[in-house]
This record gives structure tokens, C-alpha cells and sequence, in this order.
């Protein structure tokens, strides 16, 4: 029966709605729905995610797991304020909250800081669930909270004693931790029916996002993730322009990388154009609608999940 689709009519009719939904919310606010190529001829460089390799024209691309560098292109383009829905794709575990091939809503604004990014999403997001409820805490306010450990000053030994139950003796190095930790320990205990943020990574957590330190000489990321409901909703930063920070950053993340990546040379030549001050968030579609549906598996939102397509 795997020709049938894993999502029921009613789920699909939801899905339209949902995307209108957005469509609406970005008309009313004068931002510009944009579509850029699911198909790179470069790979994203963050060694955390693993991109899905194809042939085109007899030339390896890549199937993008954001619209992130090219959105970026056309914000330094002159484009202003803009957002997609596209599909994304990443090479990670199937299971009740992963599928290879997902659904993102990507978006920029100028000009906006971190925290009016924050309250637009919890906006977008909050209105969409019907949740208004809200907290907001640093990483660290998380990790000493739900995890009882403060995530700064915890040495590397005490984290990897702190997985060890996860992974065994399996050695991880200390973002590997941290991250493990986070999934396993801090996301199930965080509140119900709540929009939860957590911002101020470590800077070693930055990705793309600028950086700076704070009055303990502790340095931080300007990003922040939303959870509902021990769900990861979306991430969001304030956005990195400068290039030669970009590179080194590329850099260090191809290093960590099992197989070789090119930097995308059409990113960092439009960074080194000029990419305006902005914020930009993605967040994972499929989640939210499982969310309002009050559904399980994300197989159950999709019209064809992996098993089926």
C-alpha cells in the first residue's frame, strides 16, 4: 500500500491553509516572496549537516539543505525584505521527527534586530498555535535550569561523563556535548504549550551569526532556537557581513568536514559586496503543522514520506 500517501486529505488541506497562512502574514508586512535553486554546484560548509550530493551536466551539485547563501545573494543584490517556502534536503536520521526531504520557511529582515526577529516569530508562530504564552532564557539560564550544569564553566570531562549514559564511550568533543545534551536533557523538560526561546549560544555555536562578549567575558553568539512542546521550531540569527570572518569561519568548518566541501565562491562574493545589516530565521514547517494537527509522526504531514516516495 505504499503507493497511497502517508498524510489523509484533511492533513493536505491543512498544509495549503498553513501556507497561506504565511503568504498573508508577509503581504501585510510588504515582504517579497522570492524562490531560489534547490540545486548548488557548492556544498553547505557546516560539517553538522550533510548535504545530499547529485550530477548535473556531468558536474557534482549539491541539493541545498537551506536557502540561506543564495537568499543572502539577493539580499546583498538589493532585494530588501524577503522570504521562501521551499524544500529543503539533508542526509540525517528518518524517524518521528526527521524526513530527508522537509519543508522550510526561510526570511530576512533589515534592519530588524535579534529580539524584534524574536517577537515577530513568536507572532507568526504563536498566533498560527494559538499559544501566547512565552519564555524566554539564555542558554545557560536553559543548560543550569533543566539540565542542572552550568555550560561554560562545565570542563570537557564533565560532559563527556554527562553523555556517557547517551553514547557510551563513544568520545565527543565539547559542542558535540552540549548539543547531545540539549536534544536529550534540556528540550523534553522544557514547558508545555509555551513558545520557548533560547538565545546566546556559545560563539564556537555561531554558524552564521555575529558574535560578541558579554560582561563576563563570555563570548556569545547573536542567535536564538525556538522550542514548542520539546520541538525545535526555528532558528534564528543576526546575521554575519563580514567576509573575511565568513571565510575563516568556512575555514575551520571544511577542517571538520569527513569529505572535502568548496566554499560557495558566489556567497562570499556577494558578502564581500555588501550584505545589508539584517536578521534572518528558518523554521521547519512540517514540525509546526504536526504542532496544530497535534499529530506524532512527521510522516503524517507529509503526502509522501521517505518510505513512499
Amino acid at each position: 500500500m505504499l503507493w497511497q500517501p502517508s498524510a489523509d486529505i484533511n492533513t493536505l488541506r491543512a498544509r495549503a491553509d498553513f501556507n497561506a497562512y504565511i503568504r498573508d502574514f508577509f503581504r501585510l508586512r510588504d515582504v517579497l516572496e522570492v524562490e531560489t535553486p534547490l540545486l548548488s554546484r557548492a556544498a553547505v560548509s557546516d560539517a553538522n549537516l550533510l548535504p545530499l550530493a547529485a550530477t548535473c551536466l556531468s558536474k557534482a551539485c549539491y541539493l541545498q539543505t537551506s536557502p540561506e547563501y543564495p537568499m543572502k545573494r539577493l539580499l546583498a543584490a538589493g532585494s530588501g525584505d524577503i522570504y521562501q517556502i521551499c524544500k529543503v534536503f539533508r542526509d540525517e536520521e528518518l524517524g518521528k521527527r526527521h524526513n530527508p526531504e522537509f519543508s522550510m520557511l526561510e526570511y530576512y529582515r533589515l534592519h530588524f534586530d535579534l529580539q524584534t526577529l524574536k517577537d515577530e516569530v513568536a507572532q507568526l508562530v504563536g498566533d498560527y498555535l494559538n499559544i501566547q504564552r512565552r519564555l524566554d532564557l539564555s542558554y545557560r539560564q536553559a543548560f543550569i535550569k533543566y539540565a542542572r550544569l552550568d555550560p561554560f564553566l562545565a570542563t570537557d570531562d564533565e560532559l563527556q561523563m554527562r553523555v556517557q549514559p547517551f553514547v557510551g564511550a563513544l568520545q565527543l568533543n565539547r559542542d558535540e556535548c552540549l548539543d547531545l545534551l540539549i536534544s536529550h536533557v534540556v528540550e523534553p523538560n522544557l514547558p508545555k504549550d509555551t513558545l520557548v526561546f533560547i538565545g546566546q549560544y556559545p560563539a564556537s555555536q555561531a554558524a552564521l551569526a555575529q558574535t560578541y562578549e558579554n560582561d563576563s567575558a563570555d563570548m556569545l553568539a547573536q542567535r536564538f532556537e525556538l522550542y514548542v512542546n520539546g520541538l525545535e521550531l526555528a532558528n534564528g540569527y543576526q546575521e554575519l557581513t563580514d567576509v573575511s570572518e565568513q571565510k575563516r569561519r568556512f575555514a575551520k568548518e571544511q577542517a571538520q568536514c569527513a569529505q572535502a566541501r568548496c566554499a560557495d565562491e558566489h556567497f562570499l562574493q556577494a558578502l564581500a559586496h555588501g550584505l545589508p545589516d539584517c536578521s534572518g530565521v528558518a523554521l521547519g514547517l512540517d514540525r509546526i503543522l504536526m504542532l496544530k494537527l497535534q499529530l506524532k509522526d512527521i510522516s503524517e504531514v507529509l503526502s509522501f514520506d521517505f518510505a513512499r516516495a
